[in-house]
């Protein structure tokens, strides 16, 4: 078992980057997510005309999400257009942390009166628990004083309220992102090679669900792949081969290579802090401590910027992912993966 997995397991929490992907695979299949938790959803929503997602009005309206930097959950609002011609507003509010929830009702009482107060819409609201077995998946705030009395009931689902054969069973390739997420809880549990056998499980469910494109099976692959961590390479080259067998060589999971310069960025950290240790250590031989420390400031800098720049680029050139979906990921500013992406189209 890799260090990396034993050190996620013992902190019981998934890693940030997860939660980054995990949205973007919700937003990916948002359509699908809406038929899964809302039965006749088609009869109520034009899905037709898309979906509006408004990470900037959340941002503006809750200014303390920022502040929390290491949360372990998830945010999404979303304007969605009803068949009936009217506009609805849907809070979908993905829960991460696999522990206390004591607090959530509460949250998610302030996520609604907030919205409410400056838009004046009609919320439905959906909580996404994707904790363990044992997490409390409470649905309704409660508070009553002196006769005065409030309860607020939402919507609510746990990954664990179906089953692994009832969600292979399904026709809806959401069933598969919710079986995805029940899987990466084993990471650091069990043994590698049957995390694989359980990654490859959710994979040959995807492809053969036929229910999407090429570039869109390609995404998915991505996320999964990143999503249930595995570190042994040549468990993941067997993966690649099992790939390209099931989809008839038609994807050749070049998106490996993409996934491991995302992962050379974690590396790039280790590497900054060796060559501080040596130039450190040279310099004092040397005698010139300020000038290493100039050296290694610029070094990293340009270290950090390249490492960055190269992710980025692969995963605009070959996942064909949004600016935001970039941003998030690589936990960079949006403002910087739109100067690469237009680099990039100036060099065609």
């Amino acid at each position: 078992m890799n260090k990396r997995a034993i050190a996620d397991h013992d902190n019981n929490l998934p890693r940030k980057k997860d939660d980054a992907l995990l949205k973007a695979a919700f937003e990916e299949l948002f359509p699908y997510l809406l038929r899964f938790c809302f039965p006749g959803a088609d009869k109520v929503f034009d899905l037709r005309k898309g979906f509006v997602f408004l990470d900037k009005e959340l941002t503006e309206l809750f200014p303390e999400l920022k502040k929390q930097g290491g949360g372990r959950f998830v945010d999404m609002l979303v304007k969605t257009f009803l068949k009936n011609g009217k506009e609805e507003w849907i809070l979908v509010h993905i829960e991460i942390q696999g522990g206390n929830t004591k607090n959530f009702p509460k949250r998610m009482f302030q996520y609604w009166y907030r919205i409410y107060y400056r838009y004046g819409v009609d919320i439905t609201a959906l909580a996404i628990f994707t904790g363990n077995k044992r997490q409390p998946h409470p649905n309704t705030f409660h508070k009553t004083f002196m006769g005065t009395e409030i309860t607020y009931r939402y919507n609510a689902y746990h990954i664990f309220d179906h089953s692994e054969t009832e969600l292979l069973a399904m026709d809806n390739p959401f069933a598969l992102i919710v079986l995805a997420a029940q899987k990466t809880l084993l990471q650091g549990k069990v043994p590698e090679e049957e995390l694989a056998t359980h990654r490859l499980t959710v994979a040959r469910a995807l492809i053969q669900s036929k229910k999407f494109s090429h570039k869109k099976i390609e995404n998915l692959l991505f996320f999964l792949k990143n999503f249930i961590y595995i570190g042994n390479e040549e468990i993941n080259r067997k993966f690649d081969i099992q790939i390209e067998q099931l989809t008839g060589k038609t994807i050749t999971m070049g998106i490996i290579e993409t996934i491991k310069k995302i992962e050379r960025e974690e590396g790039i950290e280790i590497g900054m802090k060796k060559g501080i240790e040596k130039g450190i250590e040279k310099g004092i031989e040397k005698g010139i401590e300020k000038g290493i420390e100039k050296g290694i400031e610029k070094g990293i800098e340009k270290g950090i910027e390249k490492g960055k720049r190269d992710v980025i680029e692969n995963l605009i050139i070959k996942l064909g992912l949004s600016d935001k979906q970039v941003a998030d990921i690589a936990e960079m500013p949006v403002s910087f993966v739109k100067n690469i992406r237009t680099s990039l189209k100036k060099k065609k």
